[in-house]
């Protein structure tokens, strides 16, 4: 049988577990894991495999329903209320390529912050998260000949696969980009 003492001694032992908890949630991951860990959404836009930061993505959706926005460039799909917020929906390589990016099952949005508003960018299909460690980064030449070419410097390679990172602060402080109005 326990006595009062036990009882306080395993709160005591709790409480200090507790303690340890917190300061190591505070602390938060070592410098180590944060030099050599890179987490990033990976992601298919035409034959280019790409990637960009977790932080970068606000959320992943499939398609919503789109209101079209006359005067717009062609690559501005519409507008889409996403639980109350209006988010400006565009194909990205429409908008890098002048073709249009076909619809299907897989088709996702990938919203962002552009100049703290939403901005949906349509991309083929997601793939998921991935984690790469920094000494799988390099530089990239494949994406030099390419439509990506301004927003794509490095890429990860992961298994059989080499990711381009998309520098989505680029793509979106682009003039071009941030006029989407028709001329």
């Amino acid at each position: 049988m326990q006595t009062a003492s036990d009882h306080q001694s395993s709160f005591q032992k709790l409480l200090e577990y507790e303690q340890r908890s917190l300061s190591a949630s505070e602390e938060g991951p070592s410098e180590q894991e944060r030099a050599s860990n890179w987490s990033g959404v990976v992601f298919r836009v035409s034959d280019y495999k790409l990637t960009c930061g977790i932080n970068e993505i606000q959320e992943i959706l499939t398609l919503p329903p789109m209101t079209p926005v006359p005067g717009s460039k062609s690559w501005i799909l519409g507008l889409a209320n996403v639980r109350g917020n209006l988010v400006t929906v565009c194909d990205l390589y429409w908008y890098l390529t002048g073709v249009r990016s076909p619809i299907t099952m897989r088709t996702r949005l990938l919203v962002v912050d552009l100049k703290q508003r939403p901005v949906g960018l349509l991309v083929d299909e997601v793939y998921g998260q991935r984690h790469f460690h920094t000494d799988e980064q390099a530089e990239t030449e494949r994406f030099e000949a390419t439509e990506f070419t301004t927003f794509v410097k490095t890429e990860y390679a992961s298994q059989q696969n080499r990711w381009g990172v998309l520098e989505l602060s680029s793509l979106v402080s682009e003039a071009t980009f941030l006029s989407g109005a028709s001329q």
